[in-house]
């Protein structure tokens, strides 16, 4: 299919908006994730016994899909937050446990409404008051702090469904790279008690609508590290078929979506820690990450510097180019990192599969496909071939792609 094709349509289900209907891949609604469909098509063709290698595992995508197709996946995920949800997917939960989540859920509702309005911790996010209003704040907080009475399983499903009602209730709408805030009516008693109410009921329907998506318990056969996916594959099984979806380069940070779950979870507790993960991350400017990438050089070359420079110095001269194009820089530079440290843990026979976007930036098209492509090219991959999946957006130059190769 070639992108002048008429027919290419936006085809949401081969998005995440495909997973959230959909067990536990709708337990939370986050951007990182990529379609389930796109993943069972790869993995359908796999012969029994075969290992799968995800290595931006974000919301636990891929390794999921390969547990429920009863196949074995080992994923590597850099955020902290999304390690420790991703393997909650996972987890086998007894009967037990599912009904210990269950009287748990109704239990704090219960005792939230009774102290209604009470004082407890709440994170040290940055003008918190445009995220949530004051009640629904302190019906979070209470929340919270009677999760945090309970231990193990039954704390980690309560989490989760914590973190479902944490960012349903808020004030924040994640569009394509921008955060917006809904505007606050004027508040008034009547208003405040509603709130409370609200996020108590949401609480206690996520529970019910969490336990149906584990009335059928799974094997564990897949898990999560925590790594960087830049540095060697060490430990990991030679892999059959590496399926993943990084970050967009358009993307610009991985972190943003992410912060409040991750201030709320305890993962992060001020800018700067945010700022750092960012940094670490392919594709990352948030905070201090923005100050590092205007001054960062490569260290080393890759096989599209010519390509790449070319575009990068066209970056430059549009807005904000002092930041931008030293970030493509960047983030080319990570994939080519990340390619030469999974080609060795590849069998010999094993296949790639990766699902990207391409970008503008300042009306320059950052063809990423064809980038990855050549880096596959480079380490000697063969059969390297490049499928446009959907457009992305009415913006006509933007589609996404699985880009796919054979190791020799």
């Amino acid at each position: 299919m070639t992108l002048t094709d008429k027919a290419l349509k936006q085809r949401a289900e081969l998005t995440y908006k495909a997973n959230r209907n959909t067990g536990r891949h709708g337990w939370l609604r986050l951007t990182p994730a990529y379609s389930m469909k796109l993943v069972r098509e790869q993995l359908s063709i796999l012969p029994e016994g075969s290992m799968i290698l995800e290595p931006f595992s974000g919301s636990g995508t891929t390794p999921l899909t390969a547990q429920e197709m009863n196949l074995r996946c080992e994923a590597r995920e850099i955020n902290p937050f999304l390690v420790w949800f991703g393997n909650a997917k996972l987890a086998y939960y007894s009967n037990k446990i599912v009904d210990d989540f269950t009287r748990a859920t109704i239990q704090i509702g219960k005792t939230a409404r009774n102290e209604q309005f009470n004082e407890y911790w709440t994170p040290p996010i940055f003008k918190i008051e445009k995220w949530w209003s004051p009640a629904t704040l302190k019906a979070l907080a209470a929340i919270k702090q009677h999760i945090n009475e309970y231990d193990g399983q039954v704390q980690d499903l309560l989490n989760v469904a914590f973190c479902r009602i944490m960012i349903n209730t808020s004030n924040a709408s994640f569009n394509h790279q921008s955060m917006s805030f809904k505007t606050v009516t004027n508040y008034d008693a009547e208003n405040a008690q509603r709130d409370y109410d609200r996020v108590l009921s949401a609480f206690e329907d996520t529970a019910d609508f969490m336990a149906d998506t584990l009335a059928t318990p799974m094997q564990n056969t897949s898990h999560i590290q925590e790594g960087d996916s830049t540095t060697a594959f060490t430990g990991f099984e030679p892999a059959d078929l590496v399926i993943t979806s990084p970050p967009y380069v358009n993307r610009m940070s991985y972190i943003r979506e992410l912060r409040p779950y991750m201030y709320w979870m305890g993962f992060l507790d001020n800018g700067a820690a945010a700022g750092e993960l960012d940094w670490k991350t392919t594709g990352g400017t948030w905070g201090s990450a923005s100050t590092k990438v205007k001054t960062w050089e490569p260290t080393d070359n890759t096989p599209v510097d010519k390509e790449l420079e070319s575009v990068c110095a066209q970056i430059l001269e549009g807005k904000s180019g002092q930041i931008l194009s030293p970030y493509v820089r960047k983030y080319f530079h990570d994939m080519w990192n990340h390619f030469k440290a999974i080609t060795p843990v590849v069998k010999s026979g094993g296949r790639l599969c990766y699902i990207v976007g391409n970008s503008t930036f300042s009306g320059n098209i950052v063809p990423a496909q064809q980038w990855y492509a050549d880096m596959m090219s480079a380490l000697g991959y063969h059969d390297v071939h490049i499928d446009t999946i959907r457009k992305r957006n009415s913006n006509k130059q933007l589609f996404e792609f699985a880009v796919c190769a054979t190791k020799a």
